[in-house]
């Protein structure tokens, strides 16, 4: 019995039949490799369309699909050459969300390093100064807590965990919160 299964384009095409455990995730046996770039080409012109997306986070994305690594280089590789992927614009979009949820340099730099992205753009797309730093550690502390001052030690080194968790350097977090000697 052949199954037809529906591309995307709405041909229909006829399945091979493969034991479960050989069948790749999400992708249908065609004829070609022209066949399955296209495909690939297709998922991620699709996942590019909901958002930018950098080149390891998309290769990823393709590789947990099921389709072949060699092939998915290849396109996005191609998809970076005709200006449907771009790093950069991966990264300025990534801070500029990071930097309207109250997150610090350090998470921002962290996030970017986990998606492939190197320090050099990085630092191209948030490069603040200190008092434009401490000004967003003020506005999350603010947002969080209130502007209700410090009561206790502990009061001031729950603060201070939260502004390290959101990914402020220490030294941001002490001039936010004042000396602690003046806490009772």
């Amino acid at each position: 019995m052949r199954r037809l299964r529906l591309r995307p384009n709405h041909t229909v095409l006829p399945m091979k039949q493969a034991p479960r455990s050989q069948a790749p995730v999400g992708v249908c046996f065609v004829r070609g490799v022209d066949e399955r770039r296209a495909i690939i080409r297709d998922a991620a012109v699709r996942l590019l369309a909901r958002r930018e997306h950098s080149r390891l986070e998309l290769a990823r994305k393709l590789g947990s699909r099921g389709h072949p690594d060699d092939l998915i280089e290849e396109t996005v590789a191609d998809l970076a050459d005709d200006g449907l992927q771009s790093d950069d614009r991966f990264a300025q979009a990534f801070v500029r969300s990071a930097l309207g949820r109250g997150q610090g340099p350090l998470r921002i730099r962290a996030g970017l390093a986990e998606r492939g992205i190197n320090s050099d753009i990085a630092s191209t797309y948030f490069d603040l100064d200190a008092d434009e730093w401490r000004e967003r550690a003020a506005s999350a502390l603010y947002k969080r807590f209130g502007s209700a001052p410090v009561e206790s030690r502990a009061d001031w080194a729950r603060r201070a965990r939260f502004l390290a968790g959101r990914g402020f350097p220490s030294d941001v977090a002490a001039k936010v919160l004042g000396s602690l000697d003046r806490v009772p």
